[in-house]
Formats: C-alpha cells, structure tokens, sequence
C-alpha cells in the first residue's frame, strides 16, 4: 500500500480515535513494568519480542516521557519502561506541496502520521557513528528517522547557507545535515 493511500486511511481513522489524555495522569503508584523498547523500534516483555502489533499501538498510546524516564500510563498507575534510542521509528516519507509551501508527513511504526512543523521538529543529532535524525511525534516523544528514509528526506534538501542542507514542512526550516 502506497504511503499516501495508508496515511489518508490513518487520517481518517485517527479523526474519530483521540488519544488518551496522558498529560493529566499523575498516578501515585509506580513500578517497572518489564517493557523494553529497542533501538528497532521493537518491543519487548521480559526480553520476548511483543508480536502483536495491536499490543504495541495500545501501549504506544499511553506512553509518555517524564523527567526521570520513559512510562506507560493510566489514571491509577505509572510503569517504567526501559528505551534504548527512541521509542518510535519514522519508517515513510510523503511530501506534500512543493518548495516553501511543502509539508512533509512521517509514518511511524505505529501508525502514527507526524507532519514535521514547529510542535513536530526534525532535529539531526551527531553522534560517533555520525548524524542521527529524529522527528517529534508528541509530548517529549521521538521517531528515530530509518536511514532510508532519511537519505529521502535528504533528496529534498536544499542549500540555502553554504555547507548547510535544510527542508521546508509547514512553513517551517529544519537543518538536516552540516557538510
């Protein structure tokens, strides 16, 4: 299935389907909830893989990151899990518009449809294995971007400053490379 037909599905779906409102669950109780998510994007329950993608699109609807770490969250109780990079996977790309006008929407491997704006940044990270891209998908929440789909985002750059390749999504710049 093309992304375009997938993320108009996902849109329309995700209209009717709100998230749950994890902002404003501030449970007492805490504890360890034995969930790992791999720099893949996969996860796991006590060191077996979660097969089921319906499971982890429940789980990544209630996950939130605090000051002290990643949690799955409801109104009665908090669970920490455990998050080797990031906890989401941008895994396609579609460009909407052209030049200034542009939006450019990322599929994760949750189902999430993420345009990159000013609340959804794309924010490169140069590590010692070189640069790593990340797009917020919401709240402190990030998509590590999967190389090939960052080697498309970088087809679309444009150098505006010398050594500095950048794109446009919604009106807004992003730096995605320094050469």
């Amino acid at each position: 299935m093309r992304l375009a037909r997938c993320s108009r599905a996902l849109r329309r779906r995700r209209a009717t389907e709100a998230l749950p409102p994890v902002a404003r669950w501030h449970p007492e109780r805490s504890g360890d909830s034995d969930i790992a998510i791999d720099r893949h994007g996969q996860w796991h329950y006590r060191g077996s893989l979660i097969s089921r993608p319906e499971m982890v699109r429940l789980f990544s609807t209630i996950l939130r990151r605090d000051t002290d770490g990643f949690v799955l969250v409801t109104p009665v109780e908090k669970l920490y899990v455990a998050v080797e990079d990031a906890p989401f996977i941008a895994t396609a790309l579609e460009q909407r518009g052209t030049a200034d006008a542009a939006e450019l929407a990322f599929l994760t491997n949750v189902g999430d449809v993420v345009i990159a704006d000013r609340e959804h940044p794309i924010d490169v990270r140069v590590g010692e294995k070189g640069p790593k891209p990340y797009v917020r998908v919401r709240g402190g929440l990030d998509a590590l971007i999967a190389r090939p789909v960052y080697y498309a985002l970088i087809a679309l750059g444009e150098e505006r400053e010398p050594g500095r390749l950048s794109v446009m999504s919604a009106g807004c710049r992003f730096t995605i490379g320094d050469y």
